[in-house]
């Protein structure tokens, strides 16, 4: 075997040298192709999303007319609007987001800062992240049962907000986990060392601090909520109304009801009215998750 003289003492073989090259070579050839790959699954996402915006676009861009937002839906295409649903969406939203909020934010400071690590809090943190993957539907049953029925609270909109809360309070609760227990415990140990109470430390040194992944979490979850459909069938929300609610008890539908019963109907036009009420529902969900990367990168700073 021939041998390569280095140092005094240090010899290495030709073929050592070229097997360490082939290794090498090997390792930049996988690293080469996990980049592409990496690159192909980012991409796929947003190519897939482009495709649908410009087939929406295409189709629906020409019904947004200001007729379109200012008339109820009709049975005639050319009368029809989402007046009663975007409203409706609107009004539905307004009602669960508070609700979210808090009680989501409730949930995961107790869970955080006072359950400490017992086999409670250990089951009570398994069956949250449960629920964060039961299907909708099952949300939608839960509220006909316990809202619709056994409050008789009726297809209201306090029923469908109540509904829509439970499906995305697992998700607020556990993203605000995460964003409480990545606070450093070296801030919490300052504030206790100033002579802080524990509900102090909690309300001026985690939460602000823990607020961006919070409010993050909280805004994409509230983004789901706004394009559920199987829930709020499930309840009985009605999918053609005359007129926008104007309190908790009133009936109400939604954009995704009224994209999905224009889609229903026989005539071509209500398929451009459809896509024309997906922009409205794309635009409101961009605009959403927009927002929770600006407050983000915001409180970041």
């Amino acid at each position: 075997m021939a041998e390569q003289t280095l140092t005094g003492q240090q010899t290495v073989s030709t073929p050592d040298f070229a097997s360490s090259g082939l290794r090498k070579k090997t390792r930049r050839w996988k690293n080469h192709a996990a980049h592409v790959l990496f690159l192909l699954a980012a991409l796929f996402g947003l190519v897939v999303l482009m495709i649908l915006l410009a087939d929406i676009i295409h189709r629906g861009w020409a019904w947004l007319t200001p007729d379109f937002f200012d008339n109820y839906a009709s049975r005639f295409p050319s009368r029809s609007g989402i007046k009663a649903a975007l409203w409706g969406s609107v009004t539905v939203m307004t009602v669960t987001a508070p609700l979210t909020f808090v009680l989501g934010v409730s949930t995961a400071v107790y869970l955080e800062e006072y359950a400490g690590k017992g086999w409670l809090s250990s089951l009570i943190r398994i069956n949250i992240s449960n629920l964060a993957g039961v299907p909708s539907i099952v949300f939608g049953m839960l509220g006909l049962t316990l809202f619709v029925r056994g409050m008789e609270l009726g297809r209201s909109v306090l029923a469908g907000a109540l509904t829509l809360t439970l499906l995305v309070l697992p998700v607020v609760i556990v993203a605000a986990g995460e964003a409480i227990a990545g606070v450093p415990d070296m801030l919490r140990h300052a504030a206790y060392a100033l002579g802080a109470t524990r509900w102090q430390a909690i309300c001026r040194v985690v939460l602000p601090y823990a607020f961006p992944g919070i409010l993050t979490g909280t805004i994409l979850a509230l983004s789901r909520a706004l394009g559920e459909t199987a829930p709020l069938i499930m309840i009985g929300t009605a999918t053609y109304l005359a007129f926008t609610p104007s309190s908790l008890m009133d009936e109400f539908t939604v954009l995704p009801l009224q994209i999905y019963n224009w889609i229903a109907q026989p005539k071509e036009e209500f398929r451009f009215l459809a896509a024309a009420g997906i922009i409205v529902m794309l635009g409101l969900l961009l605009s959403m998750n927009a927002f929770a990367i600006w407050i983000r990168n915001k409180y970041r700073r």
